[in-house]
């Protein structure tokens, strides 16, 4: 991996990051791709009109259906998928903590349920490694022992101890399989814990980023935190990480939280928001979310979002995507998906060029400003009464 920082502007960072398959400028927006698609498109979808650089996959759903050994057969995720540009595959850890009813952590791994037939499994440092040096993803995730909150102080210290254990049995074994030939151009991220705590986030932080990794992540948060909690952890932990390497926080979130977190120095994000939102009829806008089900958009010409140059945008109007959506036309979902990750990756963008015009402040003053507009315009309106005369 490449990584060189392009410009600053305070804490916020535009970054290029270089991997096997693709250039990534941040900061960067990874649409989700679990089980080796973003739902609802193809790879000529995102080719065509996402243009993402680079997406995640997860791998306790690929590792679980069709298989890791089958990916691997099938010339790994980019051949599998024939989506030539980078994939970043997380460690599937979560996944296993959240979908299984009968979830044991011991000092070795993570024993678990398939929640497709029951089967038990186990997930060891070294054995989601393997997992996704068959996958071939350029960004692979650690094994780390993921804390629910509320936790208690014993327990959060608890997981740090074995997160700070496993990072160094992973980092050990990535090494020295990469002397041997395997993964060589595969990249590992370590994945720092803590809670909402100050003092475990920077034990966390400097245990884990004293080793050889090629970048860190911010793991633990949006699960539930108050915003301010989350933003507070965050501009807390970086200032305990690199300067020279990528920073990811892991599985957020809104378009406030990009912009924030960018503000904080944060580079990678990922969310399943912008995807699982367009199917349920949310729709980001420029001035604020759309709720495309609403009577209000029946006869409605305007585009989603005037300010938007996705081909939905220029194409259809709010009339016809409520149309789709409350006929439940599988074309509003390729429609709604498209343009919700177009909007993302294109606020990154727009971060990005703020950043080097040294106009971060400027950029995020307006984009709260926008929403303010939209929220003025919504009460100050009040619907006439029928029985009036």
């Amino acid at each position: 991996m490449d990584f060189q920082i392009d410009k600053t502007d305070g804490k916020a960072r535009a970054c290029t990051i270089k991997t096997a398959h693709s250039s990534i400028q941040t900061p960067v927006f990874m649409p989700v791709g679990t089980v080796g698609a973003v739902k609802t498109l193809d790879a000529m979808d995102l080719a065509s009109f996402i243009q993402p650089e680079i997406i995640l996959a997860n791998t306790y759903h690929m590792y679980i259906r069709p298989g890791d050994e089958v990916v691997a057969k099938m010339g790994k995720l980019h051949g599998f998928t024939k989506y030539p540009k980078s994939f970043l595959t997380d460690s599937g850890g979560f996944q296993a903590f959240s979908l299984s009813k009968n979830v044991k952590i011991d000092e070795g791994g993570i024993t678990f349920a398939s929640h497709v037939d029951g089967s038990k499994h186990y997930f060891t440092p070294k054995k989601v490694i393997d997992i996704q040096h068959n996958l071939g993803s350029d960004i692979m995730m650690i094994l780390d022992d993921l804390v629910a909150l509320p936790a208690t102080q014993e327990r959060i210290a608890a997981s740090i101890d074995r997160t700070t254990r496993w990072a160094q049995e992973s980092i050990d074994y990535f090494r020295q399989r990469q002397v041997e030939g395997v993964g060589v151009e595969q990249n590992i991220f370590a994945i720092i814990q803590g809670g909402t705590d100050n003092a475990f986030r920077e034990k966390s932080a400097r245990e884990l980023c004293a080793m050889d990794y090629d970048g860190f992540a911010i793991g633990g948060l949006s699960v539930g935190e108050a915003n301010q909690d989350m933003y507070d952890t965050v501009e807390w932990t970086t200032q305990f990480m690199p300067k020279d390497k990528p920073r990811y926080l892991m599985g957020v979130g809104t378009p406030e939280d990009l912009v924030e977190n960018v503000s904080r120095g944060v580079d990678m994000f990922d969310c399943v928001m912008p995807t699982r939102n367009a199917r349920n009829g949310t729709l980001f806008t420029s001035f604020g979310r759309v709720n495309i089900k609403k009577a209000m958009y029946t006869t409605d010409e305007g585009p989603l979002d005037p300010e938007c140059e996705c081909m939905v945008c220029k194409t259809y109007s709010r009339s016809y995507l409520r149309h789709l959506y409350r006929a439940r036309e599988i074309t509003y979902f390729r429609l709604g998906t498209i343009h919700n990750l177009y909007y993302y990756l294109n606020l990154m963008k727009e971060m990005r060029e703020a950043i080097i015009e040294g106009k971060f402040e400027a950029f995020k003053v307006e984009f709260y400003k926008k929403r303010e507009v939209k929220k003025e315009a919504k009460q100050a309106f009040k619907p006439v009464s029928s029985s009036s005369s």
